[in-house]
């Protein structure tokens, strides 16, 4: 795991604003995951003020990315799904979406989990002042060339395991 972010610190931002265009096409992507009992626990808030970013990315270890990222989105569930562990897995795969689309717009993003610390969630709900029936979820902070992606290619013909009956 420790590579993986060694990989992802050594990439650059762009200095340019990313369009808002490409920010609702990524966020779009990330609501048509699937949800469980159709709830759609999940809402984005998006970050570009310098000074919000500099408080997120002081919340744990991996975030100090965040201040240098021209954006970044805080992704959040409702407290008031059918149960925690739904909302959970709802919102996972709804990050994957949304950083998959990143990649397709050509901006790179890194996924920044911070649930389910408890303390982690809380800094960045006062932070985003979230309310009361939100819980947040990861920080994606997106908005460096997508080519600089490929240094982080992880596909491993040996890690498949091709099983068949004889």
């Amino acid at each position: 795991m420790a590579d993986i972010y060694h990989r992802v610190s050594i990439r650059k931002y762009q200095d340019k604003p990313v369009e808002k265009e490409k920010i609702e096409a990524i966020l779009r992507a990330a609501m048509q995951a699937p949800s469980a009992c159709n709830q759609q626990p999940w809402e984005f808030y998006v970050i570009t003020d310098p000074e919000t970013l500099l408080a997120l990315s002081q919340v744990h270890k991996y975030t100090w990315m965040v201040k240098d990222a021209p954006a970044a989105i805080v992704s959040a569930y409702r407290t008031n799904s059918y149960a925690p562990s739904f909302a959970q897995v709802d919102m996972a795969i709804a990050m994957e979406n949304l950083w998959l689309e990143t990649d397709s717009q050509g901006l790179g993003g890194v996924w920044l989990g911070i649930a389910p610390i408890e303390e982690n969630m809380h800094k960045v709900e006062q932070i985003i002042d979230m309310p009361d029936t939100l819980r947040a979820f990861a920080i994606f902070c997106f908005g460096y060339p997508a080519e600089e992606r490929q240094q982080q290619d992880r596909f491993d013909p040996a890690r498949i395991h091709w099983l068949t009956k004889k």
